[in-house]
């Protein structure tokens, strides 16, 4: 089993995003409102305040989705639909998806095969 992490920079993307996860069997998830380091430096701290004109585009808040996922199949699944809705990750600012594995994990229902 596999924590999947995936840090969405468009918010407006986010029904899409939610769409291609229920697509590939993943109907539970929870999402987190974040912010990203670079808006924190640039807009909280104001040693870094000059940063904000540096910053061409910082997007003031991201989603963070997490999910447990059993097979790896349905992560490349899942990261193809991902690309196509936010473009190629490698590519700065379309977000940021990875996993972890899980060696335990209560507290979430699973259905009796």
């Amino acid at each position: 089993m596999k924590l999947l992490v995936f840090v969405l920079n468009k918010e407006e993307q986010l029904g899409d995003v939610l769409t291609a996860f229920m697509e590939v069997g993943i109907t539970e998830a929870t999402i987190i409102d974040s912010v990203g380091m670079g808006r924190v430096l640039a807009y909280d701290v104001p040693l870094f305040a000059e940063l904000r004109y540096m910053i061409k585009e910082v997007r003031p808040y991201n989603k963070t989705i997490l999910a447990l996922v059993e097979d790896d199949k349905v992560i490349e699944k899942l990261v193809n639909l991902v690309e196509e809705i936010c473009g190629p990750l490698s590519r700065p600012g379309s977000g940021v998806l990875f996993t972890l594995p899980v060696e335990r994990a209560y507290g979430f229902y699973k259905e009796k095969q």
